[in-house]
């Protein structure tokens, strides 16, 4: 594919990089309601939205899945295909619809091996995003479940 790297990729990424990953990119779209995938499944592909919102959720016991954070324009949906044992830590579902570039991660993780330069960028990336998405997850769930939520306001 001959698309150019979003901007999140370009900010991550060197630029070399981040054409290479383009170049395996293949774009796809979901409606509204569509299940990217389920928390536990096999993470075996990644995405980067360029239209539309993903919500991403989390399974809770006696209750419906909450929703986590939701990402747009540019985001990486999907950070668990790079960390054995590559299943998903948590769902996510089309919140409108949506229009990505997708990434099969075994074809990612072979250049990453490949490439150190390229593995060591792709790992600070994703690495970046969890925390992100680790400190937006424990947020979510005190203002949820807390009695006096996270305490920060918004």
């Amino acid at each position: 594919m001959n698309a150019s790297p979003t901007s999140s990729m370009l900010r991550a990424l060197p630029a070399e990089c981040a054409k290479r990953l383009m170049e395996i990119a293949r774009e796809v779209s979901f409606p509204q309601g569509a299940r990217l995938f389920e928390e536990g499944h096999r993470a075996d592909l990644f995405w980067i939205v360029r239209s539309g919102t993903v919500a991403l959720d989390m399974r809770v016991p006696g209750r419906r899945a909450a929703v986590i954070e939701t990402l747009g324009h540019n985001e990486l949906i999907g950070w668990s295909w790079l960390i054995a044992p590559h299943t998903w830590h948590l769902g996510a579902e089309a919140a409108s619809p949506v229009r990505a570039y997708e990434f099969n991660a075994d074809a990612v993780r072979a250049m990453c091996q490949a490439d150190p330069a390229l593995g060591m960028a792709v790992g600070q990336w994703v690495g970046d995003t969890v925390g992100r998405r680790l400190r937006s997850a424990r947020k979510r769930l005190l203002d949820l479940y807390a009695p006096y939520g996270s305490g920060v306001d918004r």
